[in-house]
């Protein structure tokens, strides 16, 4: 199993790059299904996440390309309608693939998701919705098994905002008989990514950017090319890098827009921000102010930087306060970062962080996706040696991050375990 050594105390400076969004593309990649033909994804990285969809998709049926950046999706004829346990338990957005399965077989039979341990994500919201629309749900054996002849529209509230469950009610709903709406849809740049090409493949589908969208059915849909969003996550891990750092760092091809809420705290924390077309420049402050954060749905504080800010917090000159509302169990980081002698209560799902004048390194254990980037950013910055073990987690969602943090400074060496 691979771990990080890291080489503590650096300071980081220079240009860094994002690569496309791990969350957008692998929605998109199961919307694909829904069209008979070759599309081709531009701007995706080498992940393994994008790795155990494609082989999920290959069982399905689809002819799957991933050359550099570019990836094509043939999915003309696919005629396996089961996702099965051994992929989708490693990979929790593997049940994306349940609503285009159901809308274009008629028949879908997916094995409960699995993915990071960071708490209970259920799928109720998803099955609601899919019976809505006139599915039969029925659950056998670990498996979600649905069915329709015919889909038909309908108005859907979601009792609780969830990316997953829009993102497949909108793929099932695409082509469905009539109108669906729905009420209380999420909002994240994800969903927005996967409307986008699903109206590029001829889906009719309005309110883009908001909680409610109509959707009308249509019969078909056709391949299409996309170029995918840059990955929002990753720019605000960097961002905290630079954050962390005493000189600038400028993080490139990012989307600005969709980081509203992390550079607000950023500069709450005392950060002076540069702000281009696609590319942001980060002046670290002389004195890391504490800062208070609520991760929210979007366009609030993403829990998925909920861990990388906390160690911002570490070093931040008093007390700070952090509460996670999407995932209260997301905590699993505070017991390693307090290895290297932070200094976090953790009460129910609020931490409070008392700063310390600095980190030392130890060796520390990643626990989940955002978990491991932040001990990744805490090495950095910590006096000694840290190492990071049970990397395969930030292998799912970062492409060769110690080689991008390498470039600006730090001093991160990949080992076999």
């Amino acid at each position: 199993m691979d771990n990080f050594r890291i080489t503590g105390n650096r300071k980081l400076s220079g240009t860094i790059e994002v690569s496309g969004a791990k969350n957008a593309i692998l929605p998109v990649m199961a919307a694909c299904l829904l069209a008979p033909g070759k599309s081709v994804l531009r701007n995706v990285p080498n992940l393994i996440d994008l790795k155990t969809m494609s082989h999920l998709l290959r069982v399905i049926g689809a002819r799957i390309d991933h050359n550099g950046s570019t990836m094509s999706i043939d999915a003309k004829d696919i005629c396996f309608n089961e996702a099965p346990y051994e992929l989708v338990s490693k990979m929790r957005a593997s049940i994306y693939v349940l609503g285009p399965l159901l809308a274009r077989l008629k028949e879908a039979r997916v094995s409960f998701p699995g993915g990071c341990a960071i708490g209970t994500r259920p799928v109720d919201l998803h099955l609601k919705a899919l019976e809505a629309l006139g599915a039969q749900i029925s659950i056998d054996h670990g498996y979600i098994h649905a069915k329709a002849d015919k889909l038909t529209g309908a108005d859907i509230y979601f009792e609780k905002s969830s990316v997953g469950a829009t993102i497949n009610t909108l793929m099932a709903a695409v082509l469905a008989s009539g109108q669906t709406r729905l009420l209380n849809a999420a909002m994240e740049p994800e969903v927005d990514q996967t409307i986008d090409i699903l109206v590029k493949m001829g889906a009719k589908i309005e309110g883009k950017g908001t909680t409610t969208l109509i959707i009308t059915g249509v019969d078909d849909l056709f391949p299409v090319e996309m170029t995918m969003i840059a990955d929002r996550i990753e720019a605000g891990t960097f961002l905290v890098a630079g954050a962390l750092s005493t000189e600038p760092v400028t993080v490139k091809n990012l989307r600005p827009e969709h980081l509203g809420s992390a550079l607000d705290k950023l500069r709450e924390a005392g950060c002076e921000l540069l702000i281009g077309e696609h590319e942001i420049t980060i002046h670290p402050p002389s004195e890391i102010k504490p800062f208070n954060l609520i991760t929210l749905p979007y366009p609030g504080f993403p829990t998925d930087l909920q861990a990388q800010f906390m160690v911002l917090a570490t070093l931040a000159k008093g007390m700070s306060f952090i509460e996670d509302t999407i995932f209260p169990d997301r905590f699993m980081h505070v017991a390693e970062l307090n290895r290297l002698q932070a200094e976090i209560r953790l009460d129910r799902n609020i931490a409070t962080v008392r700063g310390v004048g600095k980190l030392s390194g130890a060796e520390v254990m990643a626990t989940d996706l955002r978990a491991s980037a932040a001990l990744v950013l805490a090495g950095i910055i910590a006096e000694g040696e840290t190492v990071v073990s049970r990397i395969y987690h930030i292998d799912r969602g970062y492409d060769r991050i110690e080689e991008k943090l390498n470039g600006i400074g730090a001093m991160i060496r990949r080992e076999n375990g």
